[in-house]
């Protein structure tokens, strides 16, 4: 096929892709057997994209630099298994009835495109693709082929069987790789699945007395999933917690574990806990997105902006001090702690910090869990990390007077200290802390800034319709008529594919900044309740959770109903 035609490292070179010097280079460093190419890959001298275009030039094929989804049929893919596609750098694209057009990444390795002639039963034509470019293809059409769970209760119905733990104890590297497992397996694997692909933060596995529910918590929002047959919940159950590394056989005691999975190339970490209930084991998995939470810890993407963000990152480069983020359960604390430590973090800060657990790991950060079975308390691992001469500590979450304490003189004693508590707004952090037993001349002198947080829905951009709320509607968001120039949305009733029929897709913090000053710390001092706080702030222009969420409101993001569900114990 490449008789007459120049080599691939000849085109290369014609094409100033690569030197002269480097091919020598190369060829000093070839290995026997080992192809040219390969060197120069190994080296980084040319781009994996144009080695693949000068082999399909030396092949006379055509050459690919993308594969759009929508071409590729996904009845050829599902017939070729997808670790024999990622082994052999291939995938079907799509068929005129007489040929197979097939993605390849070495049109050199012959016997896969036999292989393939012979399972569709016509003729093959390879294109030329890069490696990298046809391995996510590969993850994304097999993603799309993957059964949905409610598919597979079918096979649960149709095959009774005992499941063994014995049977459970063999994990797929990927997922996706899993079809020939039993049936309870690949109804498990294809529940996380599916979850992924909704973008779930949680699954929920509730038995009753009668039935088996499964639920999903999409931006914060319970959904019913489906409902397996009751007589599967043990099978279901113990699967999950042999992924979980549990102990199958105790059912009386609640368990926590973790489990991680690839799916369509993604690492997926889940956080298992299992509740012992009157009608069999309770499992509630939390699902976190690796490569994407890495992504999205950022202030500016989790929704600070302006003056706020300003103000925000003017304190987190502070040398000493306390930093509370406050909010209920769910309010994404944690996630703005995490982001202001990647803001910051820099090879001249030592970053440590003590968790409970610990949600995501970070880049050039310690951290340290929690196991109070052998009295790692938050208290005594913050004692034990300021003798790692830190410069930044975040600690989970204050919860007792002596954490509370010793970050206080963490924080006196030269160091920035991040922390959450749970309190409805920032002003209560501060009476929080008095109330615990912290002298208030400590908390004034400490604590530096107070944000209050919460997380609402975005209206769905593809479906949401524009509307003018009544004047009591916006007047419970602090908005008069007059304010709104722009269009107002509201989420569409029945909502469209693209939001699961929600209305809503994604969430955004809204929020309230207190950065202390003298006149506040004065407060503190004569032990003013958290009214009386807020009452001076709001007088002297602080802006409220509602009044940002009424601005989300104004600039088309959310809707009136979601800033009142999340702030609904304000008292404006």
């Amino acid at each position: 096929m490449a008789t007459g035609r120049n080599s691939v490292e000849e085109i290369l070179l014609e094409r100033s892709w690569v030197s002269a010097r480097d091919l020598k280079k190369a060829e000093e460093k070839r290995r026997p057997g080992q192809e040219l190419s390969d060197v120069l890959l190994e080296m980084g001298t040319v781009e994996p994209h144009r080695i693949a275009h000068a082999l399909a030039q030396h092949y006379g094929l055509p050459f690919m630099s993308v594969l759009d989804d929508r071409t590729i049929d996904l009845s050829l893919v599902s017939k070729v298994p997808i670790n024999y596609a990622k082994k052999n750098r291939l995938l079907p694209l799509y068929s005129d009835g007489t040929k197979v057009t097939v993605a390849v990444a070495d049109p050199a390795n012959f016997e896969p495109l036999d292989d393939l002639r012979v399972l569709f039963g016509m003729e093959i034509s390879p294109v030329v693709a890069p490696a990298e470019v046809i391995a996510e293809a590969i993850n994304r059409a097999y993603d799309r082929t993957q059964s949905h769970a409610q598919d597979l209760m079918i096979d649960l119905d149709q095959e009774g069987f005992e499941l063994a733990a014995s049977e459970l104890a063999q994990e797929p590297r990927d997922l996706l790789e899993s079809e020939e497992a039993a049936p309870v397996i690949r109804f498990v694997n294809s529940l996380l699945a599916q979850a992924v692909k909704d973008g779930a933060s949680d699954v929920h596995i509730e038995p009753y007395e009668n039935k088996l529910l499964v639920r999903f918590r999409v931006d914060g929002m319970l959904y019913d999933v489906l409902s397996p047959p009751k007589r599967f919940q043990a099978a279901i159950a113990s699967r999950v917690k042999v992924m979980a590394g549990l102990n199958i056989a105790e059912k009386r005691l609640p368990q926590d574990g973790r489990i991680r999975f690839r799916i369509a190339g993604r690492d997926i970490d889940v956080r298992v806990s299992s509740l012992p209930t009157a009608f069999g084991e309770r499992l509630v998995l939390r699902l976190l997105d690796r490569a994407q939470t890495l992504v999205e810890l950022n202030l500016d993407r989790l929704g600070f902006g302006g003056e706020t963000l300003e103000k925000l990152d003017r304190l987190i480069r502070l040398s000493h001090g306390i930093i509370l983020v406050t909010g209920p359960t769910g309010s994404g604390k944690t996630t703005t702690l995490y982001a202001a430590l990647s803001r910051i973090n820099s090879p001249e800060k030592n970053i440590i910090t003590i968790e409970d657990p610990i949600e995501y790991q970070l880049p050039g950060i310690g951290q340290m869990q929690v196991n109070p079975k052998i009295n790692l308390t938050f208290a005594n691992g913050l004692r034990s990390i300021l003798r790692q001469d830190p410069d930044v500590i975040m600690v989970g979450e204050i919860r007792d007077a002596e954490t509370a304490e010793i970050a206080i003189h963490a924080s006196l004693t030269g160091h920035l200290v991040f922390s959450t508590l749970h309190t409805n707004d920032s002003f209560g952090a501060l009476t929080r802390l008095v109330d615990m037993g912290i002298e208030p001349f400590l908390v004034s002198s400490s604590v530096i800034a107070v944000l209050a947080q919460r997380l609402v829905r975005l209206v769905c951009p593809a479906c949401r319709e524009p509307y003018m709320p009544t004047p009591a509607q916006l007047q419970q968001i602090g908005l008069n008529p007059e304010e709104v120039s722009g269009p107002i949305y509201r989420a569409r009733h029945g909502g469209c594919a693209q939001c699961r029929r929600t209305g809503y897709r994604g969430r955004t913090a809204i929020y309230e900044l207190m950065v202390m000053n003298d006149d506040i710390r004065a407060l503190v001092m004569k032990n003013a309740d958290a009214a009386t706080i807020r009452r001076f702030c709001v007088d002297r222009g602080m802006k409220l959770l509602r009044q940002n969420g009424a601005a989300r409101v104004l600039a088309g993001q959310t809707t009136v109903e979601e800033v009142m569900r999340v702030t609904q114990e304000e008292n404006l």
